[in-house]
Formats: structure tokens, C-alpha cells, sequence
């Protein structure tokens, strides 16, 4: 899934374009009981509902995908296919078939962790994708018309305690507490929209939190392969590199810069082949890994065990590259290396300044002017060879001289 489809979709959700025929909904308390049940047409809500329902709506299309947005697969067994084919109908339906809806609520409400009052909300939409050309431009023809329903989870909690004002009374004093809708914090759109045509083999998958993913949720109530967010894969990786180093704290942090620096160049290495369009993503497989690591400087032993618990660890699926890039450690190491050029520039300078003040301090009745580094004074002697004074400068392998700047 690319983000271009999942934007694709959001910027529909506009009063001007949004084409949602039917919104269901209940209310779930913490006792997993459903309190209220509705139906609505949506277009026939009042204005203020209608803008806050879209707004919930375009919170399950919103985040990094890969993240916040997981493209969940069906398994190919006959129990998921139950599930599968419960959404499809659903659709079919457009949320008119009170069975089938209650269904998906059970599903949820039996399958789904979590303690507090909550609301699930059902759209049901239709949108006639548009043509597009290779250079992006619409055309009035329709591709396909895309039939889908969009499901969001949204907890619901009182209100903060506090004062208010009450201007029928003319003043100030405790005010109600009411319960509040909040925004999502898990939802899905099935069929998946996957280069902008329906995959109903997939559901695309949000969760507002990446490190609480809720895998029963995918599992359990859809019926799907659980999928990792990339917060999670980073944190596993990277759990993964500290248990196989036996070195120092430093040492080992030195070293996982490295391989950080070294994942980063592929990803920039792929974008600058890309040309700018939107490229299948490299996966980061035991071969590229153990490069990678190679490159970083990890000794043989620990990369032996860094690629066996990898393999472990990431044995359902493959992580893709970027998904294990830390964006702060690469954007420490370019600060690092504009210090470092830094600090070679100054050092530079200082040479240069005091070949200035030694050229300054030079009295022009000397014949011979040495100009040597500091470290170098100490190893220059006066020598007589065959009754004429010689001074002798040793000069090692590695090391440049120059004579009235000539090499």
C-alpha cells in the first residue's frame, strides 16, 4: 500500500466530495455491553454532526503507512474466508443488513481489549475513481467505481471536572460533566485501496498508537495476519543489536550509528535510482543484513548472532528498510559529522595562521627559514659532516616535505 492511495481517499472527506451514503454506529461500555444502537443517512445529518462524524472518518486515514496505517492480509483458510466474505457482504448491503452488522459489532466487542466505553462507527461510501494519465492528469472517464465501508473505534470518557460559566443565570459554578467522543484510536477500510483499485483480499488497518497495535483486533475480530508497525520492528531490531554485542556501552552505540548509517544509505541509494516516483520498498533479507553489518565493522562472531536472531525474530515477515531507520540517530550523525568537518576546518586554519605569524616574525638576514610542524621541532639536529655543519630533519615514510613550496 503507498501513501498516494491512502491520500487519495482522505481528500475526498470534504463536505464538496465526501459521498458517504449511511453511517451505523453503537455505544460499547466497560462491561462490553452495547447501551445504543443508530442509523443514519448521512447526508441528512445535521451540520455540525456531519462535519464532526468526517472528521472522526479522516482520522482512520490519517498517520505514516507502515505505521499507523498496516495493509492486513487474509489467510487462505476456510475460518478467515467466514470473515472475508461477512465484510464483502456487509458492503454489498450498504450497512442495510442489520445480521451482518451485528456481527461486526460482536466480533469487535468480543475480541477487542479494551476497558473503558468505547464507539463503533460504520461508513459505507462509494467513490468512482477517475482516470488518471501517465503524466497524473484526471480524465473524465471512470476507472472503477470502488465500493467500501470504513469502520472506526473511538473511545468515549467524561469530561474534565471544572467551573463554567452559565449565562442564563449570570454565573459561574461546577458544570456537568458529559461524555465525550473521542478520536479513533483503531479502525479499518475494507476492501484495501491498493494503486488505486480494491483489494478484497486486504484491509487496510489503523491504529493511532503504533506500539499498541491491539493484534486481537487483526487477528481475531478481522479475521488477518497480524502486522507489526514499524515503531515495533525498530524497537525489536534494535533489541536485537544490543543482546548480540558483548562490548561497552559506548562501543555498542558507536557501533548500531553504524548500521544505522549504513541502512540509511540504501534507502537513499533507492530514492536517488526512483527518480522521484513512488518505488516498491527494499526489504531488509538475510543477505542485505549481513552486508550491512559487514560494512558497520560488527565482529564475525556477533554478526553471526545478530543474523540468527534476526531471522528469528522476523520469521512471519520481512522488515523493510526504512521501517528500521531511527530518523534521530541518522539526523545525530549528520550533526556529528558537520562538527567533525568543523573541527577539521579549524585545525586548518590554525595551521595557516601561524605560517602567517612565523612568516611575520622572520627577520630577513637569515639565509635558511625551516618551517616545520610543532610535534617535528624536537627531531631537527645540528650535525657536522665532513667539516661542514649540516642541519638534519628525518624525514619517516608516511611523511610530505616541501622547499620554498616546491614538492
Amino acid at each position: 500500500m503507498k501513501k498516494k492511495d491512502v491520500a487519495e481517499l482522505k481528500k475526498r472527506l470534504k463536505k464538496e466530495q465526501c459521498t458517504f451514503t449511511r453511517m451505523c454506529g453503537c455505544f460499547v461500555n466497560s462491561e462490553k455491553n452495547i447501551i445504543l444502537e443508530f442509523k443514519e443517512t448521512f447526508l441528512n445529518l445535521d451540520e455540525d454532526d456531519y462535519f464532526r462524524y468526517l472528521e472522526i472518518a479522516k482520522k482512520v486515514l490519517s498517520g505514516t503507512v507502515g505505521n499507523n496505517i498496516l495493509t492486513l492480509d487474509f489467510p487462505n483458510d476456510e475460518d478467515s474466508n467466514n470473515k472475508q466474505l461477512s465484510l464483502i457482504q456487509l458492503k454489498k448491503s450498504k450497512l442495510k443488513n442489520d445480521e451482518l452488522l451485528n456481527d461486526l459489532y460482536k466480533s469487535i466487542i468480543d475480541n477487542y481489549e479494551y476497558p473503558e466505553n468505547y464507539l463503533i462507527l460504520v461508513f459505507h461510501d462509494v467513490y468512482d475513481v477517475i482516470t488518471k494519465t501517465t503524466d497524473n492528469q484526471k480524465l473524465d472517464e471512470s476507472e472503477e467505481v470502488f465500493e467500501y465501508v470504513l469502520c472506526a473505534i473511538c473511545p468515549i470518557s467524561l469530561s474534565a471536572p471544572g467551573l463554567s460559566y452559565f449565562e442564563d443565570e449570570n454565573r459561574i459554578k461546577s458544570r456537568l460533566r458529559d461524555w465525550i467522543v473521542e478520536a479513533p484510536i483503531n479502525g479499518f477500510v475494507y476492501p484495501a485501496f491498493i494503486d488505486r483499485s480494491a483489494d478484497v483480499n486486504s484491509i487496510m488497518y489503523y491504529t493511532k498508537n503504533p506500539r499498541d497495535i491491539h493484534p486481537e483486533l487483526m487477528e481475531n475480530a478481522l479475521g488477518c495476519f497480524v502486522r507489526e508497525s514499524s515503531t515495533i520492528q525498530k524497537e525489536k531490531f534494535q533489541l536485537i543489536i544490543n543482546d548480540s554485542m558483548g562490548t561497552e556501552e559506548e562501543e555498542a552505540k558507536k557501533l548500531y550509528r553504524e548500521i544505522q548509517e549504513n541502512l540509511n544509505s540504501i534507502v537513499e541509494e533507492q530514492k536517488s535510482m526512483s527518480d522521484g516516483f513512488e518505488s516498491q520498498p527494499s526489504k531488509l533479507t538475510k543477505n542485505i543484513l549481513h552486508d550491512v553489518l559487514w560494512e558497520s565493522g560488527i565482529p564475525t562472531d556477533n554478526a553471526m548472532m545478530i543474523e540468527d536472531l534476526y531471522e528469528k525474530s522476523f520469521s512471519d515477515e520481512i522488515p523493510v528498510v526504512e521501517n528500521l531507520i531511527d530518523a534521530k540517530i541518522i539526523k545525530e550523525n549528520e550533526q556529528r559529522k558537520k562538527e567533525r568537518e568543523l573541527e577539521k576546518q579549524v585545525e586548518f586554519l590554525k595551521v595557516k595562521l601561524e605560517e602567517v605569524e612565523l612568516k611575520d616574525n622572520i627577520d630577513g638576514d637569515y639565509d635558511i627559514v625551516l618551517q616545520v610542524k610543532p610535534e617535528k621541532i624536537d627531531e631537527i639536529k645540528k650535525q657536522v659532516i665532513d667539516g661542514q655543519e649540516y642541519l638534519v630533519i628525518p624525514v619517516n615514510e608516511n611523511e610530505k616535505a616541501t622547499i620554498n613550496e616546491i614538492k
